[in-house]
């Protein structure tokens, strides 16, 4: 993100449309428009932007009407375009500069769900990993063929540009940017509020087309996994986890499976790996002390899931989003 000179408070334009929902751009209202005072950091200047000063229609029966033009979208250190009206319809030429001109200016520029499209029109993600909303992740690597299109992930960060996948990982990814800007605490802070975690593992893999399991048909197992989530410093193992669940070792993989779209081992993993970060980002206990206290045998496996999982290392996680850094 461009760093505004201490006189000023950093700006965020979203990009308002007619036709938009608005979850998106609300998920962008609450996070940089809402002021924060008990942070006691400087905190953003939001300016919702659009083409014209014209009424826009927005899903739900509603109209709204934005403040700012496309020169202040170009002129922000950070632009957020929340979505499209249409994936497979052309992006606006005046839009297009835009995002262009905020490109050179060596502006952040983050897309959310199928956003992805425009930043794809102006050509920002050519040679680049993105994301989007993973039922229009064919349709973006089909229209552009130059983007290394990942459908499995809820953002990708690319330093200047940063896509998300859809709607509700937009939230993830925009507490990933206060994080960036102000730290750990900070960001821990926002999603409190906003009742949600700060960091999410998995990616939208999980939510592909996924059967609901009825309510009560597996109460068993979510016993089992409440258990593990209370033992994860000691062994687990599937006998250990069927057993809490009074299941044949095969029944209770498979109705695990099927409640959660992954295997019980590899759930451990992901929680094991989860309950690592709040003790990387709040305490200097040794790397070795943490992946023991959460269950890993030795710092090699430590390690390898995290960095399997994370993208990076737990050293790594820990410089960049330590507490007290």
């Amino acid at each position: 993100m461009l760093v505004p000179p201490p006189s000023r408070l950093p700006t965020v334009a979203a990009l308002a449309f007619d036709g938009m929902s608005p979850f998106e751009l609300g998920c962008v209202v609450e996070i940089f428009g809402l002021p924060r005072p008990e942070l006691r950091v400087p905190w953003y200047d939001l300016k919702v932007c659009a083409e014209d000063g014209e009424p826009m229609r927005v899903v739900g029966g509603f109209s709204m009407r934005a403040e700012h033009g496309l020169d202040v979208l170009a002129s922000a250190d950070t632009v957020i375009v929340p979505g499209v009206a249409d994936v497979r319809a052309p992006v606006s030429p005046a839009l297009v500069a835009a995002l262009r001109k905020s490109f050179e200016r060596k502006a952040r520029i983050v897309s959310i769900c199928s956003g992805a499209f425009a930043l794809a029109a102006a050509g920002l993600l050519d040679g680049r990993e993105a994301t989007t909303h993973w039922k229009y992740a064919d349709l973006l690597q089909r229209r552009f063929p130059e983007i290394r299109v990942n459908p499995d992930v809820l953002y990708v960060d690319g330093g200047q540009i940063l896509t998300s996948a859809g709607s509700a990982a937009g939230l993830d990814l925009l507490v990933h940017l206060v994080r960036t800007d102000h730290g750990a605490s900070v960001a821990n802070a926002v999603a409190r509020r906003l009742v949600i975690p700060p960091h999410r593992d998995g990616g939208q893999a999980q939510f592909i087309q996924a059967a609901v399991t009825p309510v009560g048909e597996d109460d068993a197992v979510a016993r089992a996994m409440e258990w593990a989530l209370a033992h994860l410093s000691d062994p687990i193992s599937v006998a250990d986890l069927a057993r809490m669940a009074h299941m044949a070792e095969r029944t209770f993989v498979r109705r695990f499976k099927a409640q959660t779209g992954t295997s019980p081992l590899r759930w451990v993993i992901s929680q094991r790996v989860a309950a690592s970060l709040p003790m990387l980002e709040s305490t200097g206990a040794p790397v070795e002390e943490i992946g023991a206290a959460v269950g890993f045998e030795s710092p090699v496996t430590f390690r390898h899931h995290f960095t399997r999982a994370m993208r990076t290392s737990p050293s790594a996680y820990r410089r960049a989003f330590s507490a007290t850094r």
